[in-house]
């Protein structure tokens, strides 16, 4: 019974790790979608900041997913230059959510 009980919670922790993590194409469909990619791409600098230059510059800290959720909600200015991002006020929450995941994972 004890070993039962044991794989159970060792399933629910492998489904918990992988359910999180989107991939390179769900992301890239949601930025499609949200027109992220008339100014960003992966990996290199278009208008704004290529999404690898973020993941390098703010992966690893702590209140970088917060952070980045209301940068990219409300807009920001003055960190990758001079052109200030606009707002993304009509972004589903989960689609902004599900993006900063990823830019987050890229190095």
């Amino acid at each position: 019974m004890k070993a039962i009980a044991v794989m159970f919670a060792a399933a629910g922790c492998l489904l918990a790790g992988t359910a999180s993590a989107a991939t390179e194409a769900e992301a890239m469909e949601i930025a499609k979608k949200n027109g992220c990619l008339a100014c960003h791409q992966l990996d290199k600098k278009l208008v704004g900041p290529a999404w690898k230059d973020v993941g390098r510059k703010y992966g690893g800290q702590a209140d970088a997913e917060a952070m980045l959720l209301v940068k990219v909600k409300k807009g920001g200015k003055d960190v990758w230059g001079p052109v200030p991002m606009p707002p993304n006020a009509t972004v589903k929450e989960a689609d902004i959510k599900t993006l900063v995941q990823f830019v987050l994972t890229l190095k």
